[in-house]
């Protein structure tokens, strides 16, 4: 279980850290506005909220290629 979760965690972790740097490069914090609305927050709380959510996603995407991957190995060894 150790094992996939690093197969999961880490590349997801790498993940979010490249597509901060590059959203974050681009847009300013302090200037995004949600549903209409101004964010009222720092921007080390932006940067956080934002890695957090690429993680998340990043995360969710790694988790199902390496699901769909398992699946497909256990399919192939019943086949043969």
């Amino acid at each position: 279980m150790t094992k996939y979760l690093m197969w999961v965690l880490w590349p997801s972790f790498v993940g979010a850290g490249i597509g901060v740097g590059i959203i974050f490069t681009l847009i300013d914090p302090t200037e995004l506005i949600v549903l209409g609305y101004p964010l009222h927050l720092s921007r080390l709380a932006v940067y956080t909220l934002g890695f957090f959510i690429l993680w998340a996603v990043c995360a969710a995407s790694s988790a199902l290629s390496s699901f769909l991957q398992a699946t497909e190995n256990q399919q192939r060894v019943r086949k043969d």
